[in-house]
């Protein structure tokens, strides 16, 4: 991969690799944001928290009508992976979205032929 990069760059301004470079750090991002969201349960647990800010596990258990074992699974998966965060009160986990521009995801959904809400 290294050396199809450096004859690329060989044949760019340094503009233009700038450019790539910027590009490819933006589709790296979101790929990684695509598969960490990659599941029914994972983009269900969003749009939970897309209506209230912040929910415990149990609730957001109940909402999506999944075992505890699964919910718990989800979320610490995307808690890892940055787009969640938590925080303890007494027995109690709250989730919340660390950045809420993650939701934009559902409006390029929406506008996709593909898909269908």
């Amino acid at each position: 991969m290294e050396a199809k990069e450096s004859k690329l760059s060989n044949k760019l301004s340094n503009s233009e690799e700038k450019t790539l470079q910027i590009d490819v750090e933006t589709l790296e991002r979101a790929a990684f944001i695509l598969k960490t969201v990659a599941h029914p349960v994972r983009l269900a647990i969003l749009k939970l928290l897309e209506k209230q800010e912040r929910l415990s596990v149990n609730q957001i258990c109940e909402g999506l009508e999944v075992e505890q074992s699964l919910t718990s699974h989800h979320l610490s998966n995307m808690k890892l992976k940055g787009i969640l965060s938590s925080k303890k009160e007494g027995k109690n986990v709250y989730y919340s979205l660390r950045e809420r521009n993650i939701l934009n995801l559902f409006k390029c959904l929406e506008g996709c032929e593909c898909v269908m809400f």
